[in-house]
């Protein structure tokens, strides 16, 4: 039996700033748009467009900054207020009023700034190991990450080029692929090693200035208040051996969001999508089957 055949395309979205946004479209049918996180890439997609392009139109895109969706025209552009923009002349562009949208680590803010903007682009919401404020501050303790996030930002401002060389030199390595497994952001007994390499690749070639810029998005981020307002179908899910963004995060988001539904995935890391895809997969079927 011949493999289905799907039909892909790529293309450029102009945002509303002038920075270009670089897309994919796989397959035809009710459209789901993936959101990955900050610094990661659409190949953390790659089980869930295999699966759900077959049945629908699985839309992908690099969030600006990131990969191809540069230059940014102006790096005070970094901002949810202009993410939320590009994921709704996105989906003009492409000719849809509303999505499906999923969303991964940093894409569940994401998510939710949006929704808070434009809550009638959205059909659905899945929220996977996701957070409604700084993640950071309960996980190491803001006393410590921002001074050491302000420190290398100051050094990169004296000396951008070698502070660019040792972050590449720091991300792109075994060890540094070896870490981010052990510290939760991967099941390394699940995901394969050439998704993890393929992520540290990913991040080494993302410009300081404007994961700095990002970044300081993530330290002052705070959505709670958007959470009880959300009046669509909403799927929440969690990794149980997540340290990066635990259970604890996403149980916050299902006591406010009224109606929610929960998935907890046993031994799922902080990316449950690769660690265990099939699951996920039907999972998110499930839940679109009832909500499409």
């Amino acid at each position: 039996m011949s493999a289905q055949f799907v039909e892909k395309k790529t293309g450029y979205y102009t945002a509303m700033d002038g920075t270009p946004i670089y897309y994919e479209v796989h397959g035809k049918g009710e459209p789901i748009v993936f959101i990955y996180g900050i610094a990661c890439l659409m190949n953390h997609w790659h089980p869930q467009v295999e699966f759900f392009s077959k049945t629908h139109q699985v839309i992908l895109f690099d969030i600006r900054g990131h990969h191809k969706s540069v230059p940014v025209k102006n790096l005070e552009n970094m901002t949810f207020e202009h993410l939320a923009f590009d994921l709704k002349g996105l989906l003009n562009h492409l000719g849809h009023k509303s999505a499906h949208v999923v969303g991964h680590s940093f894409g569940v803010p994401y998510q939710l700034k949006t929704f808070e903007q434009f809550p009638e682009i959205f059909k659905s919401l899945t929220l996977i190991n996701g957070f409604a404020r700084n993640p950071l501050k309960k996980l190491f303790g803001l006393e410590f990450v921002e001074p050491l996030f302000q420190f290398i930002k100051a050094q990169h401002a004296k000396a951008p080029d070698l502070w660019n060389s040792l972050w590449r030199a720091m991300v792109d390595n075994p060890v540094a692929f070896q870490v981010a497994a052990l510290s939760g952001g991967f099941n390394i007994k699940l995901t394969q090693f050439k998704d993890i390499e393929m992520y540290g690749r990913g991040v080494s070639r993302l410009e300081l200035p404007l994961f700095f810029r990002l970044f300081e998005q993530l330290l002052n981020f705070d959505a709670t208040n958007v959470l009880s307002s959300i009046d669509k179908p909403t799927l929440i899910i969690a990794g149980d051996r997540d340290f990066l963004t635990p259970p604890s995060y996403q149980k916050e988001l299902v006591e406010q969001i009224h109606g929610s539904e929960y998935v907890l995935v046993p031994y799922g890391s902080h990316c449950c999508q690769l660690d265990f895809p099939e699951f996920m997969n039907l999972k998110l079927r499930d839940f679109l089957s009832r909500h499409h």
